[in-house]
């Protein structure tokens, strides 16, 4: 039904490929940006809570993310390649509104990586100089993409109002993280560390929620078109589900977790998981909110998208690459639930041994 919409308000039809290329691209950046904000996401949240956690746990939490740390440097830079290449005429209108944000992004994502890898390679007393730089960076991080969020969600208006929601945002989007950690540490540690990540999973997801519904009611009063979208739409019911199953989310972390503070060895999975299905559905909102827009009620995919010789040129070079990043990750982030095992050194295992 939206399709046979915009077929009809675009005077394209279906077949042609200036109306369902940047449809895909547009597809594929959501696919990436769901990919990074929850493969990346656990990784960003113990780096926060590295800096608030007990000296002796800090290098075990950071050892945890070893794995994991070459694979999250992927999605940025995907990302970000896939809309330079698809969405060139919006890059500018978009980059220099998000100017001092990106700049945090850039600066955070820099001393996240710079410092996992010095921490490696220095002696034991610097290594938790280098620590605190990965926690800093990942606060960095944290933030700034709840500034990027709030600037979207507000059209990028200017003022104290606006600034004040940004910070605000901003905080929300730290605990979201910071509750992502938590939950991914319970579920691949035991003693201490989970008890410590109990603890925080519990203060971070009550900020969390109050993020979601700040930026869902900002987001629907700022745009009169979203709000009839939400209430008005073919979809209502459709959004009604969302906010029940974000809910549900929410409610079963919290219970989760504070059964946890006495059941401590039960099943640990669960609220990484519900975490997960949240920052999902928030995801899965954002995109059907802004859809087709790239700038509410300014720039559509369409006014965007680069001509079709050059769409049809990324995306050929996309079905060759992507097929070979899928397996990459897969193989890599498969190993991520569950407890953490260490591994047996060679020979111990052996019976006289």
């Amino acid at each position: 039904m939206i399709v046979d919409t915009l077929v009809e308000l675009l005077g394209f039809s279906a077949e042609d490929p200036a109306f369902w290329m940047p449809l895909v691209f547009m597809g594929l950046l959501f696919a990436i940006v769901v990919a990074a904000t929850l493969l990346d996401g656990f990784d960003i949240g113990v780096g926060c809570l590295a800096l608030v956690a007990p000296r002796e746990l800090r290098p075990r939490m950071l050892s945890l993310l070893s794995p994991w740390r070459d694979a999250n440097e992927f999605w940025l830079f995907l990302g970000l390649g896939v809309f330079v290449a698809a969405f060139p005429n919006a890059w500018g209108s978009i980059m220099g509104q998000l100017y001092l944000p990106l700049c945090l992004l850039a600066l955070g994502v820099l001393l996240r990586s710079v410092s996992f890898e010095f921490r490696l390679r220095a002696p034991l007393n610097l290594q938790q100089r280098w620590i605190l730089g990965f926690g800093l960076g990942s606060l960095a991080t944290a933030a700034a993409h709840g500034l990027l969020l709030a600037r979207l969600v507000v059209g990028y208006r200017s003022g104290g109002g606006y600034l004040a929601f940004g910070l605000f945002v901003a905080l929300c989007c730290v605990a979201a993280y910071c509750l992502l950690g938590a939950a991914w540490l319970i579920m691949r540690e035991q003693g201490p560390l989970r008890l410590r990540a109990v603890f925080w999973g519990r203060r971070a997801v009550r900020w969390a929620a109050a993020g979601a519904v700040a930026v869902s009611v900002v987001l629907a009063f700022a745009n009169t078109g979203v709000f009839l979208k939400w209430s008005d739409g073919p979809q209502w019911s459709l959004v009604a589900c969302l906010w029940i199953v974000l809910l549900v989310c929410f409610v079963v972390i919290e219970i989760t977790l504070q059964r946890m503070v006495t059941h401590s060895d039960g099943t640990t999975m669960l609220p990484f998981l519900a975490t997960l299905l949240a920052f999902l559905v928030i995801l899965g909102g954002l995109f059907y909110s802004f859809f087709p827009y790239l700038v509410l009620d300014n720039i559509t995919i369409w006014d965007a998208s680069a001509s079709v010789s050059s769409l049809g040129l990324v995306l050929a070079a996309s079905i060759v690459a992507l097929p070979v990043a899928l397996i990459f990750n897969i193989w890599v982030y498969w190993r991520m639930f569950g407890l953490s095992r260490a591994p047996v050194p060679p020979g111990l295992n052996r019976t006289g041994r």
